[in-house]
């Protein structure tokens, strides 16, 4: 996978992949235009989305209705340096979701690749052409 980014202006970045633009800004209290999410925001997102993307498909395959079903992520940075200290997310079930599904459905939210690449990071390579 790869991806071009691109810098529109201000203190905007795009990534393109494919048919898609990622597009990103700063908030105005750091310089930005704030048009759109910053990459943290994005980050965040993706745990977030993925998470509720491995609990959909979980009632998905088992045909449980997700009417009512919601995900919330809260998450906690140090002051200091910024860095995330927790990542909490919630899942809000349907009303008459089967309790024994409950443990399952988080075991499955579990296996989020955005989540497992935080807890098993990868190599960082950056250079200059």
């Amino acid at each position: 996978m790869e991806l071009d980014v691109s810098f529109p202006g201000g203190l905007a970045v795009h990534a393109s992949i494919g048919e898609f633009t990622i597009k990103t800004d700063q908030p105005k209290m750091s310089g930005g235009d704030a048009s759109a999410p910053s990459p943290f925001v994005l980050f965040i997102s993706s745990i977030a989305t993925c998470a509720g993307f491995f609990a959909l498909r979980f009632c998905q395959e088992r045909q449980l209705d997700t009417t009512g079903m919601k995900l919330s992520c809260k998450v906690a940075r140090n002051p200091k340096d910024h860095k995330l200290e927790t990542v909490s997310i919630d899942l809000k079930l349907p009303e008459g979701f089967p309790a024994k599904y409950a443990k399952p459905i988080v075991r499955a939210m579990d296996q989020c690749s955005v989540k497992r690449t935080i807890l098993e990071p990868p190599e960082f390579e950056v250079t200059t052409s």
